[in-house]
């Protein structure tokens, strides 16, 4: 300080020096939302920003056999969405490899090919099991944004000792603000209720009042008010599978010869499901030298 700096010029600048500092540490401020880049964005919860995604990885919606009912619910559901409508959140669980996060994206896509030309492209944001508590905060960049979005979370389920269920149960239908009306909430998962069948048991034989422990627990599936089950395919459903992606991607085959292959392939696998087919679309491209294009 020199002599002529009084004390109060002395205090102004020891808070301007403090002031400085804070704004050095403190952490980079929440990036605006730009969802005019992308019809498909990742969730960084770290950085609390939206990752644009040039190019989803998903197959065609006419390619999704065997799930005719639940594709005509949820493609309903989407498209009353996507034109300002109420629609509800959705669940889809069931048996593994069925095609649940599939028909997700390939609904997502198809229902943007329909809309009108002057309407805003509906958004797809995908958010991952671990970062479920950072929905607050991305509701809140989404909610005053004029486009729609899905928020979907794949494989989506909660351990014995996880209390982050109680974040999605806000988000989903709860809390002050409560849910977006642009934002609806899809999610997948092998478990119809997300919770672990040995928790709910557990409740039931440790708790004062088991009824309402298990209501607790039962009550975040109830958030979501379309549930779309799917289950193990039948063998001719398989093999629709397969015709599907043959023909699609022209892959020549004698029938006789693609059925024995196809049903030897799952064998080997014990299981027969949308994700097996895929699998061995992709080994009898390989083998023919064919891409998968198309």
């Amino acid at each position: 300080m020199t002599t002529t700096e009084t004390a109060p010029d002395q205090t102004l600048a020891t808070l301007l020096r403090i002031a400085d500092a804070l704004d050095r540490i403190a952490p980079p401020r929440r990036k605006a939302a730009d969802l005019k880049v992308a019809d498909a964005f990742v969730w960084q919860a770290a950085g609390s920003e939206l990752v644009p995604v040039p190019k989803v990885n998903r197959v065609a919606l006419s390619l999704l056999r065997g799930v005719d009912r639940v594709r005509d619910t949820l493609a309903e559901n989407t498209e009353r969405f996507a034109k300002g409508l109420p629609a509800n959140n959705v669940l889809l669980w069931g048996a593994r490899g069925m095609g649940k996060s599939s028909l997700v994206k390939a609904v997502h896509a198809d229902t943007n090919l329909r809309l009108a030309k002057d309407a805003l492209p509906l958004k797809l944001i995908e958010i991952h099991r671990e970062d479920i508590e950072s929905l607050p905060p991305l509701m809140s960049l989404l909610r005053n944004d004029p486009h729609r979005a899905i928020v979907f979370c794949d494989d989506l389920s909660f351990d014995s000792d996880d209390t982050s269920y109680k974040s999605l149960k806000a988000v989903l239908d709860g809390g002050v603000e409560g849910r977006p009306d642009n934002v609806v909430f899809y999610a997948t998962s092998n478990r119809r209720h997300l919770l672990p069948r040995d928790m709910m048991d557990n409740e039931r034989s440790t708790s004062i009042n088991p009824g309402e422990a298990i209501e607790e627990k039962v009550s975040l599936s109830d958030r979501f008010g379309l549930w779309l089950g799917f289950h193990k395919c039948s063998q001719d459903e398989y093999l629709e599978m397969i015709n599907g992606y043959a023909g699609h991607f022209g892959l020549n085959v004698a029938p006789e010869e693609l059925r024995r292959d196809a049903l030897e392939w799952s064998t080997t696998r014990g299981s027969r499901s949308g994700r097996t087919a895929w699998q061995y679309i992709q080994d009898l491209a390989g083998r023919l030298g064919r891409k998968l294009e198309g």
